[in-house]
C-alpha cells in the first residue's frame, strides 16, 4: 500500500463510518498520512480525528476509536495504535507496501504524486519586480497545477531577458486581476549577483534550493560537478538511474517490482507526494528541491548495485532493484521538471 493509497483508505474508513451513523461529518477531500511524529509508532500516522473531531461534536480519541474499528483488518494495513490526542498511527505489511510502491511509481512515471484531476482551487500569485520572486512564484504554480489547483501567475515590470535565459513564464504582466492575490515575496538575491550569469539550470537552482527567508548565494558552486554540490548530486542520481536502465537493455532484462531492502530510499520516495503537497500548499519550492536531494542521497549509494557483476546472470533480484532505480528515475525527473531545471539521461 503506497502513501496515496493509504490516504484513500483512510478517506474510506471516514466514509464507512459516516455511512454507519458513527460520525456526523463531511467527508474531506485528503487525508494527511506522513511519518510518525515523536512518540508515534507504525510506518504512518494521521491526524485525521482531530481535524473531524469538531465538526463530529466528539472528542479527537473518541473519532480515532471509530476510524480505527474501520481500519484494522484493511488488506496491506497489520496494526493501528493511537497516541496522544487521537494519533492514529498505522502499520503496513512492508514487503507489499515495498512492491505496490516501486509499481506505483512506475505506472505513474514523473506524474507520481500528482493529482488525478483538478480540485476545484484558483489561486493568483502576485509578485514584485524581482527575479527571485518571479522564478519563486513560477515554480510555485507548477507544484499547485500539480496538486490539481488552476493558477495565474503575475508579475511587477516582467522582463523578457528572464524569459530567454531562466526560462521564466507569467500569465500576466502589470498589476494583478482584481481578486485578492496571494503575494510571493522570497528575500531577494544580494543586488550584484546575476543569477542569469549562472545558465538556466543552476540559476534556477540558485534561486529554488534556499528557503523564501534566506537570502540566496549565487556563485560558480552551483556549477561544479562535484559531490559537494547538491544540485549535481540530483541530476547525477537521474543520470545514473538512466544509465542501469540503459545497461540493463543491454543485458536483456529488464524491471519487475519485488522485495529491496533500501529502507531510507524507499521512505524517501515514499513521501515523496506529501512534499509535493506541502510545497504547494505553502508555495515553497525549496521544500522539493530539498527533497530531491535526500532522494539522490539515498540512491546514490545503492545504483551501483542494481546490475549484475562478473559472471553473475540477471536474477528476480536484479530485476526488483532495476525497478528500484527506473523509480528514482521517474522521481527525480518530476520533481526536477516542476522545478524547470533539466533532468539529464548523461552527464
Amino acid at each position: 500500500m503506497t502513501p496515496v493509497e493509504l490516504s484513500r483508505t483512510v478517506l474510506h474508513a471516514v466514509r464507512r463510518a459516516v455511512d454507519a451513523g458513527e460520525l456526523s461529518v463531511a467527508v474531506p477531500t485528503r487525508a494527511v498520512v506522513a511519518p510518525p511524529g515523536p512518540g508515534g509508532c507504525g510506518d504512518y500516522a494521521t491526524g485525521i480525528a482531530l481535524q473531524l473531531a469538531r465538526p463530529a461534536g466528539q472528542q479527537p480519541f473518541r473519532v480515532a476509536e471509530v476510524l480505527r474499528s474501520y481500519l484494522v483488518g484493511t488488506d496491506g494495513i497489520t496494526d493501528v495504535v493511537l497516541t496522544g490526542p487521537g494519533f492514529l498511527n498505522i502499520s503496513l505489511d512492508r514487503a507489499a507496501s515495498d512492491v505496490g510502491l516501486v509499481a506505483e511509481i512506475l505506472r505513474r512515471g514523473d506524474r507520481y504524486g500528482h493529482a488525478d484531476q483538478p480540485d476545484g482551487r484558483v489561486v493568483q500569485l502576485h509578485c514584485p519586480h524581482d527575479l527571485r520572486a518571479v522564478v519563486v512564484a513560477e515554480a510555485s504554480a507548477r507544484l499547485l497545477r500539480s496538486q490539481g489547483a488552476l493558477v495565474r501567475v503575475s508579475a511587477e515590470g516582467f522582463e523578457d531577458a528572464w524569459t530567454s535565459v531562466l526560462g521564466v513564464t507569467v500569465d500576466a504582466v502589470g498589476h494583478a486581476p482584481a481578486e485578492l492575490p496571494v503575494n510571493v515575496r522570497p528575500v531577494p538575491a544580494h543586488g550584484s549577483a546575476d543569477p542569469m550569469s549562472l545558465g538556466r539550470d543552476a540559476g534556477r537552482w540558485a534561486l529554488l534550493h534556499p528557503a523564501a527567508g534566506d537570502r540566496p548565494r549565487i556563485g560558480d558552486e552551483h556549477l561544479v560537478q562535484r559531490e559537494g554540490n547538491p544540485l549535481f548530486r540530483a541530476r547525477y542520481a537521474h543520470a545514473r538511474a538512466r544509465a542501469a536502465a540503459r545497461n540493463a537493455a543491454g543485458l536483456g532484462f529488464t524491471a519487475a517490482p519485488g522485495p529491496v531492502a533500501e529502507r531510507d530510499l524507499l521512505a524517501a520516495l515514499a513521501d515523496h507526494p506529501r512534499v509535493l503537497a506541502a510545497a504547494a500548499d505553502h508555495r515553497a519550492p525549496d521544500r522539493l528541491a530539498r527533497h530531491l536531494v535526500t532522494v539522490a542521497d539515498a540512491a546514490l549509494p545503492f545504483l551501483p548495485t542494481v546490475l549484475p557483476r562478473g559472471g553473475e546472470k540477471p536474477s528476480a533480484a536484479h530485476r526488483a532493484r532495476l525497478a528500484l532505480a527506473e523509480a528514482v528515475g521517474a522521481v527525480l525527473a518530476g520533481g526536477l521538471a516542476l522545478l524547470g531545471i533539466d533532468a539529464p539521461e548523461h552527464l
